[in-house]
């Protein structure tokens, strides 16, 4: 079987059939999400770029905590311990000029790195050393992964014969051990928001751990360290160039653009998520590559790579020059463009080559580049492993390589208490969901219609929650009730679901106000039980549907949805998250609206959008009570059985605390009751609320069956005081 070489992004192979973005209905829901996906880039590069640094004294003073971020958004805040790398040897190929030892080192136990180093056939001294990172190049033979280093052995070939040490290493994903970078690219993997995990930091740890390996080489002089490698190579030589000073001279290839090409052109589309940082701190990317200044740094691209658009590559080089101009430094910053599209080409390697030669070897800038890089081995000649290592840990580091926070014994004291979940809530602000506005407008609600049938009213406001985002609230009650009258009101938090739900309530009445689609379902009976209640109790039933829900809705293929749940990554955001702040600012709303600001507030919610809900509660005083039906169990999509029971994505939220420790958390501020079939999944708030004499807020209640109902309170119960 002949040998499979791919010698470019993988997401890009799969899209290069047609152009990206994807091209989806023009709606006013994929408007709207358009805009605010311009809104929020633009508004990350204003606040978030080098614009404000205006002295080298402003980023002297700034890149060290730069540089701290930029190690906790890729998962690497605390450093995991430097264990013994065990380097092991397992065979050498000899060629013209040069030698390639094949070898492996563990970065962290069973977290095998395979490798190959090339040496020029005689080392009389210690030498310039590359670190060479792939991109992803597929290289498999009779089923067999030979790593993508394979597919780049023509750069070490060059380094080897030119004076240099030089260490290629596979990645995860395409080395010989098959790992995922893919998690949120195409296999749904959304929990690693959750856990705040990247492949881009695992792959950064490997170029960290390749340092600490080449240090013990006698051919190396640590001295003096450059990196390149292209595409996603081209990404982790920007990673390693920022987080760690051993490299003195670095030339990245095709792996960076800036947000705009990202988000708003849509370039997310053909990446997979080792070329992305977890975005705590909504950092634009000129940011992370401004962290090689005042070193040598030569931008490489081509003219029309698709992935990495020469626009944006050209403003980040404009704008980091800049920060190198007020450091004293411009001569250290070059970029390298050639003609063509995103693929390895040489007019590419010799830029590179040129700059290691002036930069590592101190040669004269005019020196002429004698040769370019030439495939001259056979891909199984530099195969590491006869067998897999049992004890690999490659193909599910996901799992383990962030941390996921361990539960506290519950607390037994009221300061113990307050104590952990100041530290919590101080968590949820800074790092789960500081994507949130910082300036918060008004919500500003505006009653935009109102209609009585059989002696219901039903009313309309629209309230502003985050631009261009204006959502409707929906407010039923017994008509001729004023809301003073109202003993409590219930806001229903609506997934799509509970949107058909509601419209087949209320089509048959009120199908003009909420515009319902003629010939949509209608559910007359719902409707009737529905006006048994407010007939019955001096109740108000008020209903949200967050963004990306019912009037909001973007459509489009599910690849499609993948990607604009990418963009919110991108942005320092989970949908979900931005849908707490919509639920928050309905609560907002109806404390805004004539007569409901002293009203006794309920929130109900069912399935992922009862998380949400949850959340919520925690950021906004005066909710007397939660149900929260088919309430999922954790974010960590590892968990085994019924994927139901894994709620939606909230960044980096498993670093800090799980569903039952937010659960506690609402308990102790309010009633609440979850409707599960499994109580003791839920002892953790259980156990803090008797703990601490309030055991009557926390209560779990078999789930409602459809026919008994489930959407309202069904029984007069005054809320706790």
């Amino acid at each position: 079987m002949r040998t499979s070489l791919l010698l470019c992004l993988l997401p890009s192979l799969v899209i290069a059939a047609s152009p990206y973005p994807e091209k989806t209905p023009d709606t006013p829901g994929n408007r709207l999400i358009g805009r605010y996906f311009a809104e929020q880039t633009r508004e990350i590069a204003a606040e978030n770029g080098l614009a404000k640094i205006q002295t080298a004294a402003d980023w002297e003073g700034k890149a060290p905590e730069y540089r701290r971020e930029l190690f906790e958004m890729l998962g690497l805040d605390p450093l995991p311990e430097k264990t013994p790398l065990h380097p092991t040897k397992t065979g050498e190929v000899k060629g013209e000029g040069y030698v390639v030892e094949k070898m492996h080192f563990q970065s962290m136990p069973g977290l095998y790195v395979t490798a190959n180093l090339y040496l020029p056939a005689k080392v009389e001294k210690p030498l310039p050393t590359i670190l060479y990172v792939c991109g992803h190049a597929n290289v498999v033979k009779e089923g067999v992964s030979l790593g993508n280093k394979t597919g780049y052995e023509h750069h070490g070939v060059w380094y080897a014969r030119h004076g240099y040490a030089c260490l290629i290493i596979d990645t995860v994903q395409l080395g010989e051990i098959r790992g995922e970078h893919h998690g949120t690219y195409s296999k749904g993997r959304w929990w690693w928001f959750s856990r705040g995990y990247t492949p881009a930091g695992l792959e950064a740890w490997s170029c960290i751990r390749a340092l600490d390996y080449l240090e013990t080489r006698p051919e190396v002089d640590k001295t003096r360290f450059g990196v390149t490698g292209r595409s996603g190579g081209g990404a982790y030589s920007w990673w390693i160039t920022a987080l760690d000073e051993r490299i003195k001279a670095s030339a990245p290839t095709a792996g960076v653009t800036d947000m705009q090409n990202q988000v708003i052109d849509g370039c997310v589309e053909g990446h997979c998520d080792c070329m992305f940082f977890v975005n705590t701190y909504r950092w634009d990317f000129e940011r992370m590559v401004a962290l090689a200044a005042p070193r040598p740094l030569l931008i490489v691209n081509t003219d029309k790579d698709s992935i990495f658009p020469i626009d944006g590559v050209f403003r980040i080089y404009q704008n980091v020059r800049r920060l190198y101009a007020l450091l004293g430094k411009e001569g250290n910053i070059g970029l390298q463009v050639a003609e063509g599209p995103h693929k390895d080409l040489q007019p590419l390697n010799i830029g590179a080559f040129h700059w290691f030669e002036r930069f590592l070897k101190g040669a004269d800038t005019m020196a002429v580049i004698d040769e370019g890089a030439k495939k001259t081995i056979e891909p199984t000649e530099l195969r590491v492993f006869k067998e897999i290592p049992k004890d690999e840990i490659n193909t599910r580091a996901d799992e383990t390589f962030v941390p996921m926070a361990k539960a506290p014994a519950p607390a037994t004291n009221a300061a113990d208490w307050e104590k952990q979940n100041e530290a919590w809530m101080s968590a949820l602000k800074d790092k789960v969901f500081a994507g949130w506005p910082k300036d918060i407008a008004s919500v500003n609600p505006q009653k935009e219609s109102s209609a009585e049938m059989d002696g219901v009213r039903m009313t309309a406001y629209d309230f502003e929650s985050q631009s261009p985002f204006r959502l409707r609230l929906y407010i039923v009650h017994r008509d001729g009730l004023r809301a003073e009258d109202l003993e409590l009101v219930a806001l229903n938090v609506l997934d799509e679901e509970g949107w058909d739900e509601f419209c087949a309530t209320y089509h048959s009445r009120f199908g003009k106000l909420i515009e319902v689609f003629p010939g949509a379902p209608k559910d007359d009976a719902a409707f009737e039980q529905e006006k048994k209640m407010f007939t019955s109790f001096k109740w108000g039933m008020a209903y949200l549907c967050p963004r990306g829900v019912g009037p909001t809705a973007w459509s489009g293929s599910e690849k499609a949805q993948t990607q604009r749940l990418r963009r919110f990554y991108l942005l320092g955001q989970t949908l979900d998250g931005m849908r707490v702040w919509d639920i928050r600012r309905s609560v907002q709303t109806l404390r805004a609206i004539p007569g409901f600001g002293e009203t006794p507030l309920w929130l109900q919610a069912h399935r992922e959008m009862a998380v949400d809900a949850l959340y919520a509660s925690l950021f906004e005083d005066g909710i007397k009570r939660l149900d929260l039906h088919d309430m999922p169990l954790t974010h960590n999509g590892t968990v085994a059985g019924d994927p139901k029971a894994v709620g939606p994505a909230m960044l980096n939220v498993l670093k800090y605390l799980d569903l039952p420790q937010a659960a506690a958390m609402a308990a102790m501020r309010t009633r609440t009751i979850i409707y599960a079939p499994d109580k003791a999944a839920w002892e953790y708030p259980a156990t803090v609320t008797k703990n601490l004499g309030k055991e009557t807020q926390f209560q779990v209640r078999k789930p409602v069956t459809a026919e008994a109902g489930n959407e309202e309170p069904k029984k007069k119960e005054e809320p706790k005081k």
